[in-house]
């Protein structure tokens, strides 16, 4: 597949259509692009390589032709099966926007209690504002919410209400887009042309870039947030048979 017919399909397609043309098209993705040198650790298939990505200036070599991870799913995935008890505890979990990777095998899942919730997402049990949710304080073990907050102009407000709906001690994983060289995050919504939101913040319908500054942001709310950049305790040979983003940090927040 071209990236020129990528780029078109990502910028002009609804993501809840985009998603259901997806399950027509991942086994015969999967079946071109078998081979050995590159392997999803969701599911364990090998390919010859995986598919570029990107709004804007697309990465080379990302996209798992099976699962439709990208580098931060399949981190998640192996810190959560290699760090956690996530996949052996008995565990309330809410899942905001639920990644297509993830959805069907968290779902499976008999330890599990599992709720999905988001405002477009034809994945979503629960439609919801994350900034105003409708669930009682104090009641999931585990909170995943990736690249959502990026996209929410009241960020602040949406970091309370994760903060109040998670258990005392209860884990909430809050993967965001991240520049580590910018310590200080950057918003500008002047900037209305869709081209120039793309790049400057890495997508045409994010509202802000975060910098250094997120992890205390954060914390300003309450958690107590670790830092974990687990591509440190992986080799390379890993690290690229894995397709990852070397040094690229998981927020892992604790209340």
């Amino acid at each position: 597949m071209s990236k020129k017919l990528f780029k078109h399909i990502l910028n002009f397609i609804p993501r809840p259509i985009l998603i259901r043309l997806s399950y027509l098209a991942k086994p015969v993705l999967a079946f071109v692009l078998r081979g050995k040198k590159y392997t999803d650790p969701i599911d364990g298939k090998s390919f010859k390589s995986f598919l570029p990505y990107g709004y804007g200036k697309q990465r080379p070599n990302v996209l798992s032709p099976s699962t439709l991870s990208l580098e931060r799913h399949r981190l998640l995935w192996l810190y959560l099966k290699n760090e956690t008890d996530f996949f052996t505890s008995n565990k309330k979990v809410l899942h905001f926007a639920p990644e297509q990777a993830f959805y069907k095998r968290f779902r499976q899942l008999k330890n599990l209690d599992y709720t999905t919730t988001d405002l477009l997402s034809p994945l979503a049990d629960v439609k919801a504002d994350i900034c105003d949710l409708p669930f009682e304080d104090n009641t999931y073990d585990v909170i995943l919410c990736n690249h959502v907050l990026e996209h929410i102009p009241d960020d602040t407000r949406a970091m309370q209400e994760l903060y109040r709906v998670l258990k005392p001690n209860g884990m909430a994983i809050l993967q965001i887009p991240q520049d580590l060289n910018r310590e200080t995050t950057f918003e500008d919504n002047t900037i209305t042309d869709k081209k120039e939101r793309a790049e400057i913040f890495g997508q045409y319908d994010h509202v802000r870039i975060y910098g250094r500054d997120y992890f205390d942001k954060l914390r300003s709310i309450g958690f107590k947030v670790e830092e974990v950049d687990y591509t440190a305790k992986l080799s390379s040979e890993k690290i690229d048979k894995y397709r990852l983003a070397k040094g690229e940090i998981i927020p892992v927040c604790y209340k």
